[in-house]
């Protein structure tokens, strides 16, 4: 067995001491933080995700706090997404792309007021890129890590958990929307998101004290619904087309390579550093793109590298994220392919560690 070695470069997180007594497994790193991968089995966690509800510590996802007169123009710096229509109390799903229109990361945007917002960021060290921008742009911001720690509830039963804790009108909070809600006198930031299709609440923990009394008052009050410690599912987010920024998309990739040309409006989005690079992008169209695939035969091996995906001999695209569905009876995967090749139904040949296995494009995810 390989362990990690702990340090201080390798923090813990504030609901750290909830997961290990749930029974933790494995672990990545994600952040310079510890993350969960699987409590029971990836295959145990994947099926109750669908069926109950779990309790997630996300507190890998970092925020990157932008506070001051010109934090609406700095994010917008940042993103071909056009932000002028975003009100405070609203989350967006924002690609952040540099000078080249290249993918930095895909976070969610959190505008709490005019002059304050969390960019809660995927796996990289994009704090350091926007006080960059920040000091390169001479802006009236302050950039910083705020000590904010992300705790995810998802799952069929996410919302009666959520109510018991923090009472039915937290049902009425709307997708990609967040509210205030009291927890033992502390107001957190609760919103409707997740990384799972499943439904659920993200809830943004201000202050590391705070992490174990919610954490405990969620088990709690989850006796009767089955309510387990649980972690993003490869599986489920495969299933789901849900990417994952460094494993299926890098700063090599345009939005609309990654399929999230949706959210750019390049002919809108003043001000974002990569606009006139994605302008080219979008009159063009991209060669390659992230497709659904389907491979055939018995269960993939993790993907732990980039698999070649190939016509013959002719190399097409490459797989990124790969597992074995127990509902689809069928491995699901994500990758990359060629717009000559990426077509429903085309049939390809993927170079798995366990040898060549037939594949065949999906026009659409699973879930």
């Amino acid at each position: 067995m390989t362990l990690l070695s702990p340090s201080r470069r390798l923090r813990r997180t504030a609901f750290s001491e909830g997961v290990e007594a749930a029974g933790v497994k494995a672990y990545t790193v994600y952040n310079h933080m510890l993350l969960p991968t699987v409590f029971r089995s990836v295959e145990e966690d994947y099926h109750h995700l669908k069926q109950a509800v779990q309790v997630w510590d996300v507190a890998c996802e970092r925020q990157v706090e932008l506070r001051g007169p010109d934090a609406g123009r700095l994010a917008q710096l940042l993103t071909p997404r056009d932000l002028r229509g975003m009100l405070p109390g609203q989350c967006y799903y924002v690609p952040i792309v540099d000078e080249t229109g290249g993918m930095l990361n895909d976070p969610v945007a959190v505008k709490l007021a005019d002059d304050r917002w969390w960019i809660s960021i995927a796996d990289s060290d994009l704090l350091y890129w926007i006080k960059g921008l920040a000091h390169g742009y001479r802006l009236d911001v302050l950039v910083d890590e705020p000590d904010v720690s992300p705790l995810a509830v998802q799952g069929p039963r996410a919302d009666d958990l959520m109510a018991a804790v923090f009472g039915d009108k937290v049902r009425d909070i709307r997708f990609f929307r967040f509210a205030p809600f009291d927890f033992q006198g502390r107001s957190m930031v609760v919103a409707r998101s997740g990384y799972s299709k499943q439904g659920g609440f993200e809830i943004y923990v201000e202050g590391e004290d705070m992490g174990m009394p919610l954490w405990n008052a969620l088990m709690e009050a989850g006796r009767s619904m089955d309510v387990y410690a649980g972690c993003p599912n490869l599986i489920e987010r495969i299933e789901s087309g849900l990417l994952s920024y460094g494993n299926d998309m890098t700063d090599d990739n345009t939005p609309h390579e990654c399929g999230l040309g949706r959210f750019c409006n390049t002919q809108t989005a003043i001000g974002c550093i990569g606009r006139d690079a994605l302008l080219r992008v979008a009159n063009e169209g991209p060669i390659k793109q992230i497709r659904a695939m389907e491979i055939e035969g018995p269960v993939v091996p993790a993907c732990d590298r980039w698999w070649p995906l190939k016509d013959g001999e002719k190399a097409v695209g490459r797989v990124s994220s790969a597992a074995w569905s127990p509902d689809f009876k069928t491995n699901v995967a994500i990758a990359m392919v060629r717009m000559t090749h990426w077509d429903d139904g085309t049939e390809l040949t993927v170079e798995t560690p366990t040898g060549l296995r037939p594949a065949k494009v999906r026009e659409n995810f699973w879930a």
